[in-house]
């Protein structure tokens, strides 16, 4: 399956020229400094990089599910499934996630 285009086109809205776009894994990630914040999956929804301590705090709130990789969750990144976007709200407290915690790390 292939990202979602019209989602991908909301996220680049919302961050604007700053950051860095790059294919990974059947998806277009959003980079900051080097690092992954954002990416719009090709499975569909949003993949948003946090703090791997707050990886269960935010897995109790609706349309969250943990990233599986190779059959292993990832903690730090969350699954936003796309009823979690739909609103231009929705999305953008999902994208400041990511680019808050991207941003707090040091430039690779």
């Amino acid at each position: 399956m292939a990202y979602d285009a019209d989602l991908a086109e909301r996220v680049r809205e919302l961050l604007g020229p700053k950051f860095d776009e790059r294919r990974m894994f059947g998806g277009l990630a959003f980079l900051i400094g080097g690092h992954m914040a954002v990416a719009v999956s090709g499975q569909g929804g949003l993949l948003v990089r946090v703090r791997k301590e707050d990886t269960e705090k935010f897995l109790g709130r609706a349309h969250v599910s943990p990233m599986i990789m190779a059959g292993r969750e990832i903690r730090g990144w969350l699954r936003v499934a796309p009823d979690g976007v739909k609103t231009k709200r929705q999305l953008q407290n999902w994208v400041e996630r990511g680019v808050d915690y991207a941003g707090s790390l040091p430039p690779k």
